[in-house]
């Protein structure tokens, strides 16, 4: 297909600001009017349907008619979905502010793919580090990779941030009790260093011998401040016991700059590269996700991984709008958003494996499209992104869904899966406990939906003074995706999903969903106080430069910490 530089790089308002005339009027509509759904004719089930490889969505509870997702056909068409969907897959530098091809589906093609970037097909060099973590993960889980005093290394802390995180935790997590994966982790332990709070090394450190543990340190540019304060603090832990020279046996790096790799006393040979294609919040399907992974699991079973979400790479890039299962996603939080105007969107997975699920898609959705200007840099006339959040059921419905069954209109999303990690069946009880855990999975959206009116109360005899505080005022939108089980290969099917979700969302906003700019002014204003931290704590120099909130301030946590710095404690207390 070949496609016209000015599709892929630039902005799409133009045409929303043509559609919102028609679509917008018929949201408006929509909001005010009684429940009006897909599932209101009775033969409108293969309408709101789609399947795939075990996965079935199910979105007739969204607040939309035919002729709403019709125009949403049109307005893709109109946008040139399809072409920027190709122009991603093509390695065309849709990164435009960083100039930039974005390409984690290269991540998990299979080994006989091309995906060029720069006239250059990038699949080999993704193959060399997968072979290379194989074969490195195989030689620690079988023991012929041993630490400094000659023990195996059957612990793993992973030290990352935001995406070298968030993704791989949730992956973990969504494992972990996976009969086949779990199988293969018996005996080991992984965890995850994020916070740069000395509280979060204790946690992960406690009960951990440095002769037994491995550590993998993620940065890309070696240069992360609160990933290298912490590899620094736990370089310090393993020099302490077993001394400096431990470190190239203890401490591997998930990288691209060798040379600070090797400054900093890990042999460059262990360290396991990825790309400037690769942005951190994709970045799971890489060595940042799959090195710490095939520690724990083994490589065959992140591989399976891998081969779920490239899955849905394929569907994404070729199957029509009506059957593709991230291009309705996408488009139906378009609708939500910017034609309905709702905000939030509430990730709710009942499955206790997916507890990570959320806050991993609460990073990729907020920080790619958390945008105000379009990709041409000019100010968007409608609003974009969403405040995403999510617990699993049932836990979030004796948290916070008072709020969505009787306060604001959050659109939601229920995930369910047919066939439980770890099934229970206890004798006399009227279900076993997934269905009673299904129950509610199928019970909420038609709550939501529904609701229930004065008229059904009064019928029921409830007392009148009553009746408005027990009324569901219903039409409240949500999808359902029901996942045929939960293990590796799925739960790379469900990552991709939302990768690609949020994609469609900002190739229709005509915005930049692959930087995150927003987060380095914070970044930056935190390397002036730490230089003013420093030089007060060693010069007793005064707060200066800043304003009179923060001096203030500032200048309290410097007179109040100093009895702590004047008598520290030993490194990394137990807790």
């Amino acid at each position: 297909m070949q496609v016209n530089d000015d599709v892929c790089f630039s902005s799409s308002f133009p045409y929303l600001s043509h559609f919102d005339i028609t679509v917008k009027r018929l949201g408006n509509y929509q909001r005010i009017g009684a429940r009006r759904f897909f599932f209101s004719p009775p033969n409108a089930g293969s309408i709101v349907h789609s399947e795939f490889d075990g996965i079935v969505l199910d979105y007739s509870r969204q607040q939309a008619t035919v002729d709403t997702v019709d125009k949403l056909y049109n307005l893709a068409e109109a946008v040139h979905l399809k072409e920027k969907i190709h122009c991603m897959f093509n390695g065309e530098r849709i990164n435009s502010t960083e100039n930039r091809s974005v390409l984690h589906v290269a991540l998990r093609a299979a080994r006989n793919a091309v995906i060029n970037s720069d006239g250059k097909n990038v699949v080999p060099d993704v193959w060399n580090v997968l072979d290379k973590i194989k074969e490195f993960s195989e030689k620690v889980r079988n023991g012929s990779w041993v630490g400094a005093t000659g023990k195996p290394l059957t612990n793993v802390i992973a030290i990352g941030i935001g995406g070298s995180f968030l993704g791989p935790l949730f992956v973990h997590n969504a494992l972990q009790t996976d009969s086949e994966a779990s199988k293969y982790a018996e005996g080991r332990q992984l965890r995850f260093l994020a916070n740069v709070d000395p509280i979060d090394v204790a946690r992960n450190t406690a009960g951990l011998s440095p002769e037994t543990t491995l550590v993998v340190v993620v940065s890309k540019t070696f240069t992360t401040a609160e990933t290298m304060l912490n590899a620094c603090t736990l370089r310090a832990w393993i020099s302490k016991e077993l001394g400096p020279s431990a470190v190239a046996k203890h401490m591997v790096a998930v990288s691209t700059n060798l040379m600070l790799v090797e400054k900093f006393g890990i042999d460059p040979n262990n360290a396991f590269a990825f790309w400037d294609w690769v942005g951190g919040r994709y970045s799971v399907c890489s060595a940042v996700g799959v090195l710490p992974l095939s520690l724990q699991y083994g490589f065959s079973v992140v591989e399976k991984f891998l081969k779920g979400a490239s899955s849905i790479d394929q569907h994404f890039s070729s199957a029509s709008f009506e059957k593709n299962i991230p291009v309705l996603l996408g488009l139906l939080s378009v609708w939500n958003v910017s034609f309905l105007g709702y905000p939030a969107r509430a990730i709710l997975p009942y499955s206790q494996a997916l507890e990570k699920f959320a806050p991993h898609i609460q990073q990729v959705s907020m920080e790619s499209n958390g945008k105000g200007v379009s990709i041409d840099g000019v100010p968007l006339p409608f609003e974009t992104g969403e405040i995403d959040f999510g617990e699993p059921g049932t836990n979030g419905q004796h948290s916070f869904y008072q709020l969505i069954h009787q306060g604001r209109v959050i659109p939601c999303d229920f995930i369910g899966v047919v066939k439980s990690q770890q099934p229970v069946y206890l004798e006399g009880e009227v279900v076993n406990n997934h269905d009673e855990l299904m129950s509610n999975f199928f019970a909420q959206p038609d709550a939501l939906a529904y609701g229930k009116t004065a008229e059904q109360l009064q019928n029921e005899n409830v007392q009148q003074h009553l009746i408005p505080h027990k009324t569901f005022s219903g039409n409240r939108p949500s999808l359902s995706i029901l996942l045929s089980s939960l293990d590796a290969y799925k739960i790379g099917q469900l990552l991709a999903i939302y990768e690609h979700r949020v994609a469609v969302q900002g190739f229709i906003w005509g915005i930049n969903s692959f930087d995150q700019w927003g987060v380095e002014l914070g970044k930056s204003l935190a390397t002036q106080v730490r230089k003013q931290l420093n030089a007060s704590r060693t010069k007793g120099e005064p707060v200066e430069g800043f304003n009179f909130s923060t001096t203030t301030i500032l200048t309290r946590y410097l007179e109040e910490s100093s009895d702590v710095l004047a008598n520290p404690q030993t490194l990394l207390p137990r807790i």
